[in-house]
């Protein structure tokens, strides 16, 4: 009886550990999903919208709390998001300030992307300065591409979209990015980290842009949010 009684003991405590452990994790879960920087400590905060968010109700992106959007606008040196001009256009009459995202590609020349971001992307001295997004690895390209020529068409692109912008671009680097190329100790250009939850320190000097939730729940798009804050 005794040995009886001790089994349904350990049940009722393997059952409470499992409740308590489910319980913890969907707490985790939906913190994670709705977590934002303290306003205190980081006044400005804003979007990212990527090219698969969806529709986006940018009034109510406002009513959340963002001050800007960056929205994509291109992507290596043909593709273009067909969204961005009514994306750039609603955000602004939210009362956004507004800029444009590349995703800068190493496989293709430095000419095409550019040419591919100025045709989408109008001259204009109200947007915000242009992003550029650094993920992908030369070493994924068709035909591996090395160091030396990632930074020179790097600094060529960026160049030529300075000139049309009038405006140094902020370079969005990713952590392995920077971990194969340490770009953001060879450009003199402000830097925008992701991370989510915890203070992005990869890059190893200061950032201005850091996307710290990259999946927060809204009711302001059909899918997750960018949320990005900016160093004060």
């Amino acid at each position: 009886m005794a040995r009886r009684q001790g089994g349904r003991t350990r049940l009722r405590l393997l059952g409470a550990a499992f409740l308590i452990a489910l319980v913890g994790g969907v707490y985790g879960w939906w913190h994670l999903h709705h977590w934002r920087p303290d306003r205190a400590v980081y006044p400005v905060q804003g979007v990212e919208a990527a090219a698969d968010d969806g529709e986006i109700d940018w009034r109510a992106v406002k009513a959340i709390g963002a001050d800007f959007a960056y929205i994509d606008a291109s992507a290596s040196a043909f593709a273009r998001d067909p969204a961005f001009v009514r994306n750039l256009e609603a955000a602004r009459a939210a009362g956004l300030q507004v800029g444009a995202v590349h995703r800068y590609d190493p496989c293709q020349p430095a000419d095409r992307q550019s040419a591919n971001f100025v045709t989408v992307v109008p001259r204009d001295a109200a947007l915000l300065p242009p992003a550029v997004e650094l993920d992908r690895l030369g070493d994924d390209c068709p035909m591996k591409v090395g160091d030396a020529a990632i930074e020179s068409e790097l600094m060529t692109f960026l160049n030529q979209v300075e000139t049309h912008t009038g405006k140094p671009a902020i370079l969005k680097i990713s952590s392995r990015f920077q971990s194969r190329y340490r770009i953001a100790n060879a450009l003199d250009r402000n830097l925008w980290l992701v991370r989510n939850r915890f203070v992005p320190d990869y890059a190893g000097r200061p950032w201005t842009l850091w996307t710290a939730n990259a999946s927060l729940a809204n009711e302001a798009s059909e899918a997750p949010l960018h949320w990005v804050v900016v160093q004060p």
